[in-house]
Parts: C-alpha cells; sequence; structure tokens
C-alpha cells in the first residue's frame, strides 16, 4: 500500500480502501474490515458515514494513510479487528475488548435473546426485583445486555481473570451491574439461593478442538477457551453445580456449550436437579446452549 505522495490533493479513500481490501485477502471478510478499520480511524466508527465519504472523493492525506496503513497491517497478520479498534458489538451494544478479554461472539446473543424471553415474562409477574449473576463473565457481554434491556433487574456479573476486569469494569459501571472479582464457583456465597437467574458462557472446548481462526486460537485467553477434562465438561460441570447452589426455587439456567456437548449437558442437567430442560439451536440447528429450571419444591 503506498500513498501517491506527489498528489498535492492527497488520494482518493475509495483507491486506498481498493488497496486494504486486497492487503486484507486472507481474513474471513476482507472489504469489511477495511471499511471498519477506516470507519473508526476516519469516521468515528460509522462504516456508512465511512462509505458515504468513499462514494463523495474524500481524499486523504500521506499522514493519514499512513496511519490506516498501519492498521490494516495489523489485521493482516490475524490480530483481532475489535483488539485493534478496541470495541466489539454485542447485542445492540458496543463493547470495550482487547488484549486479555474474550471478545464476545454472536452465538452468545441467542443465550441473551432466550433468557430475555424467560426474564421478561418473569418480570411481568414478580412482586419483586429480579436478581440475575452472569458467571464467567469476561468482558461482562451477557450481564450489559440482560441489564440494558432489565435496568430494575438487580443483575451481578462474576469474573476471575485480572485481564478482563478493566473491560469488564468499563461495560459494566456505567449501567449499574455489580461486577465481582473472584472464582465463579466461590463468590456470591452468602446469597446462595436468592437468584431468580444464572447465566453462564464458561469455557467448555476440549483440549483438542483448537480453534482454527488465529484470531481465537492465539489471541483469546486460554483460560476462556478451555473447559478442562478430554471432554471440556470439567468447568461447564462445576458451573451447572454453582448455578444451582445460587438458584432460588423455580429459578433459571442458562449455559454456552459447544455444539457436540448437547448429550453430555443435557445429562448434567438432569443430574444436577434441574428439570424442564431443554437446548436452544442456532440457525444451522447445532445446539449451542441448554436451559433449565431448579425445581419449585426445591430447597436452597
Amino acid at each position: 500500500m503506498k500513498v501517491n505522495v506527489h498528489d498535492p490533493r492527497g488520494e482518493e479513500l475509495a483507491q486506498v480502501l481498493v488497496r486494504a481490501t486486497a492487503a486484507l485477502a486472507q481474513v474471513p471478510s476482507p472489504r469489511v474490515d477495511a471499511e471498519l478499520l477506516a470507519a473508526h480511524l476516519l469516521h468515528g466508527g460509522s462504516r456508512s458515514r465511512l462509505q458515504h465519504a468513499a462514494l463523495m472523493g474524500e481524499r486523504l492525506t500521506p499522514a493519514q494513510v499512513a496511519e490506516y496503513e498501519a492498521l490494516v497491517a495489523r489485521r493482516a497478520s490475524r490480530e483481532p479487528l475489535q483488539h485493534i479498534t478496541g470495541c466489539a458489538p454485542f447485542y445492540r451494544l458496543e463493547l470495550s475488548v482487547g488484549p486479555g478479554v474474550f471478545v464476545p461472539r454472536p452465538e452468545t446473543e441467542l443465550l441473551v435473546e432466550e433468557a430475555l424471553k424467560v426474564l421478561s415474562a418473569r418480570a411481568e409477574s414478580a412482586t419483586g426485583q429480579l436478581r440475575i449473576v452472569d458467571l464467567c463473565a469476561g468482558s461482562g457481554a451477557i450481564a450489559a445486555a440482560v441489564k440494558s434491556e432489565l435496568p430494575n433487574a438487580q443483575v451481578f456479573a462474576v469474573e476471575l481473570s485480572e485481564d478482563a476486569i478493566p473491560y469488564a469494569r468499563k461495560n459494566l459501571e456505567p449501567l449499574g451491574v455489580h461486577l465481582v472479582q473472584g472464582d465463579a464457583l466461590t463468590a456470591l456465597t452468602e446469597q446462595a439461593g436468592r437468584f431468580d437467574a444464572v447465566l453462564s458462557n464458561p469455557p467448555y472446548i476440549p483440549p483438542g478442538n483448537v480453534p482454527a481462526d488465529p484470531e481465537a486460537a492465539l489471541h483469546d485467553p486460554e483460560m476462556a477457551l478451555y473447559g478442562g477434562g478430554a471432554d471440556g465438561m470439567q468447568m461447564p460441570t462445576a458451573i451447572a453445580a454453582r448455578a444451582y447452589e445460587l438458584l432460588a426455587p423455580g429459578g433459571f439456567f442458562m449455559m454456552e456449550h459447544d455444539d457436540t456437548q448437547e448429550g453430555a449437558v443435557a445429562e448434567l442437567l438432569a443430574r444436577v436437579g434441574f428439570e424442564r430442560c431443554y437446548p436452544v439451536r442456532d440457525l444451522n440447528g447445532r445446539s449451542r446452549h441448554s436451559a433449565g429450571y431448579k425445581p419449585a419444591a426445591a430447597g436452597s
């Protein structure tokens, strides 16, 4: 990507985007990423404004092109786009992310959508304030999305990683979510049996299933990916048991998992004591989440 330094008017944005797209040929969405990087640098993150500016013949100075080239080179090396821009879209929100925190994925939005169906109905009939907790919160994506839709609920988020906590704090404090730095398996012990819902996207990847994308394999923290044990079920098993302890009778639990773990998770939830369990499938028909209820007659 070489700028034409002899043109005093600068170089057309449209031409710069064409070269950037070619430079990003090895990433999954080269043109989209080229535009998002340019929008981040030049137009406040607005891709539509960037596209309009390109159509209108906007020109860039050599300094702007050089700065943009540096961003494109980072993305070409498969550094996550979200690390470069410092933000990730998630369920109508823009979350702060970066090195050391798991970048939220679109499939987790399915968990939020299903949980909100259940919790919105419960909020309408509840006599008190709903109490919800996000275990293994990472950037706080689930807790932030739920709180943004249920502002009257009391929402907690538990995260252990010191690297992830600054991002979670930035995302959650403006919304009024209670962030707890600690182990998801031991935090909030004094509040066991008092939550209406426990939601979680725990580490669950089996050790042999290293993500194919370099962005995940090289940049997502391992503690947010691998669930432990030969099948990746060690952490999901512990989270399900902890969720049961934290829930009030009749409380709702939902957890993300690998699409190969549907049967194992169904057996796990039944063994722990959950009832009315069901899977939630993505658009390709793969089971990516499982949900269930603590029996209404169960003790805390």
